[in-house]
């Protein structure tokens, strides 16, 4: 039984201690697409293929992980957590290696399998680190140190993989994330975690009626949908933002891969601070409040990058931007964590697969913007979503009246 359950808080060097194989396992999750995108060049070429073609596969990881995400949350309570995220490293790997064969159906069950994997992997991972302690601070925190592993493992990824890929190329790259992926899921199905449900007086629902739950929760319905419209602005703006570095400042792509090391580095410090912050605070309405301080520095530093006059305001603004993204995750994952009950599992799941589709929907919408209105178009679009967010996280922050019982009582 850890600290957290015996009521003292671990220190933060015990909960990485504790969380280390799930912070790994959130890491290498990352990999597989990471190694598609960074060489997609050379995968098309062993696939005969059209590089947009074989780009546009990554599409079907999108929707597979929208999918699965949905369909199995009301299940995903119902496992213990790390069972279930042995089958996902289990096809993770599985899916690494189809990929070695180079032929496009190789490829389609690739993309198929990824998709498939991480739309399980990430919400049993954040429900494992959650689960295992039984306060609500700790519980949160150990979520956003998922979510933290997960960003500077984005940071690091390219790197990495561009080491290995020296070695042994793109095949090598994969054949080594299989590896890896496979010895967690061995090690989590030997040595499972103890299931423990957030209320264990109160059982999951059934299926339809987690989903019924959910939608008549209407706080975590809120917060599923601001994280889903703050996924679509910032991998929107991701998406573009190497063009407009290079058209507005002549950054080449080798430069601009210190632009991106800055905002993912940024990204990964807000959610690491924010989480510890609000892990000090039990009061929703303060973490709220937090939420909407994020969303708010998000819009601006998206507004600021497309306006900035100079080439430094514009990297202050990629700062802001991302801090500001990376606070609103973390106050989101916790609300949900505290919020979810019985439910947190299916919640978190639905949660993913929302986020899945924010980044599709991101990319659309800021290639509707640039084309219809040039580069300030992609601001202009992807504020939209945000100010979607900024309204439900100022609702979830405005103070509620007290019931007429209270104010009486005083």
């Amino acid at each position: 039984m850890t600290k957290a359950h015996q009521g003292t808080a671990p220190s933060e060097a015990r909960l990485w201690a504790d969380l280390w194989p799930l912070l790994l396992a959130s890491a290498i999750g990352l990999f597989p697409f990471t190694v598609y995108s960074t060489f997609l060049v050379p995968i098309a070429r062993a696939a005969g293929g059209d590089v947009a073609a074989v780009g546009a596969l990554r599409g079907l990881g999108g929707v597979a992980a929208l999918v699965v995400g949905v369909v199995s949350a009301p299940l995903l309570g119902r496992f213990a957590k790390r069972r279930v995220s042995a089958a996902a490293l289990a096809a993770l790997a599985l899916g690494s290696l189809a990929a070695l064969h180079g032929s496009y159906p190789a490829l389609v069950a690739f993309c198929a399998l990824i998709g498939t994997a991480t739309a399980l992997l990430t919400p049993a991972l954040l429900a494992a680190a959650a689960d295992r302690y039984a306060d609500e601070s700790t519980s949160g925190r150990a979520a956003t140190l998922v979510t933290a592993a997960q960003s500077l493992a984005a940071v690091a990824a390219g790197p990495v993989i561009g080491a290995l890929a020296s070695q042994a190329g793109w095949r090598g790259a994969l054949v080594a994330t299989a590896i890896v992926a496979a010895a967690l899921a061995a090690g989590f199905s030997l040595r499972p975690d103890r299931h423990r449900r957030p209320d264990p007086a109160e059982p999951p629902p059934g299926y339809l009626g987690s989903f019924r739950r959910l939608a008549g929760d209407r706080a975590l319905s809120a917060l599923i949908a601001a994280a889903s419209l703050r996924t679509a602005a910032f991998m929107g703006c991701l998406s573009y933002m190497a063009a407009w570095y290079a058209h507005a400042y002549a950054l080449g792509a080798a430069a601009f891969t210190l632009v991106w090391t800055l905002s993912g580095l940024s990204f990964f410090l807000g959610n690491y601070a924010a989480g510890r912050w609000i892990a000090r605070t039990e009061a929703p309405q303060r973490v709220a409040a937090v939420l909407l301080a994020g969303v708010v520095a998000a819009t601006a530093g998206l507004i600021a990058l497309f306006a900035a006059p100079a080439l430094g305001f514009a990297l202050a603004a990629t700062v802001v931007q991302s801090a500001g993204h990376a606070v609103t995750a973390a106050a989101i994952t916790v609300l949900i964590v505290r919020r979810g009950g019985p439910l947190r599992a299916a919640a978190l799941s639905v949660n993913a697969a929302g986020m899945s589709f924010g980044v599709f929907a991101g990319a659309a919408l800021g290639g509707a913007g640039l084309a219809l209105f040039g580069y300030p178009g992609i601001a202009a679009a992807l504020a939209l979503p945000l100010l979607g967010a900024l309204a439900i996280a100022a609702a979830l922050a405005l103070p509620r009246p007290a019931p007429d019982g209270a104010a009486a009582g005083h």
